[in-house]
C-alpha cells in the first residue's frame, strides 16, 4: 500500500474525511460544498470576533486543565496549537480546517461534531453566520 493511500485511509478512519493526494486536482470528499460561505467581513480577529463565539459555544469543554481532545480554544495560541489529534485550523484554508468541518457538522463521524447535538450543557450548534465568520477568520490568516 502506498504512503498516500495509507495516509488517506488513516484520515478517513480517524476523521471521517478523505483528502486529495498531493498534486491531485480532485476535491475533498467531505461535504465542503455544503459549508456556509465565508463572511465578507474584513479584518476578522480572534480577540474581537472569534473569542466571543468560542466563549459561548466551545470553552465549556475546550479549556482548563483537562480540555476535551486536548484542544483548548480559550486563547489564540492554544487554538492554533490544536489538540491531541493535531492541528484543527489550516490557516488560509477554512474549507480544509477540521474545526470548521466539525462546527458545520460535516464530518462523516458525528462524534466529531462540535458542539455535539446532545450535549449536557445544552449548547446549540453554531449558526451559518458564526461558521461563516470562523471561515473568514481562518481564510484571512487566523490572527
Amino acid at each position: 500500500m502506498s504512503t498516500t493511500k495509507f495516509i488517506t485511509l488513516t484520515l478517513t478512519t480517524v476523521f471521517g474525511l478523505t483528502f486529495a493526494a498531493p498534486g491531485d486536482d480532485t476535491k475533498s470528499t467531505a461535504s465542503t460544498n455544503k459549508l456556509p460561505p465565508a463572511s465578507t467581513k474584513q479584518g476578522v480577529t480572534y480577540a474581537v470576533d472569534i473569542k466571543p463565539v468560542f466563549d459561548n459555544s466551545c470553552v465549556k469543554c475546550h479549556s482548563g486543565d483537562k480540555p476535551k481532545g486536548g484542544l483548548k480554544l480559550d486563547s489564540l495560541i492554544d487554538a492554533l496549537k490544536g489538540g491531541r489529534d493535531g492541528k484543527v485550523i489550516v490557516v488560509g484554508d477554512s474549507a480544509k480546517s477540521p474545526l470548521v468541518l466539525s462546527a458545520a457538522h460535516l464530518t462523516g463521524d458525528q462524534d466529531l461534531w462540535m458542539p455535539p447535538l446532545q450535549n449536557k450543557a445544552g449548547i446549540a450548534p453554531l449558526t451559518p453566520g458564526q461558521i461563516g465568520l470562523l471561515r473568514a477568520w481562518i481564510d484571512q490568516g487566523a490572527k
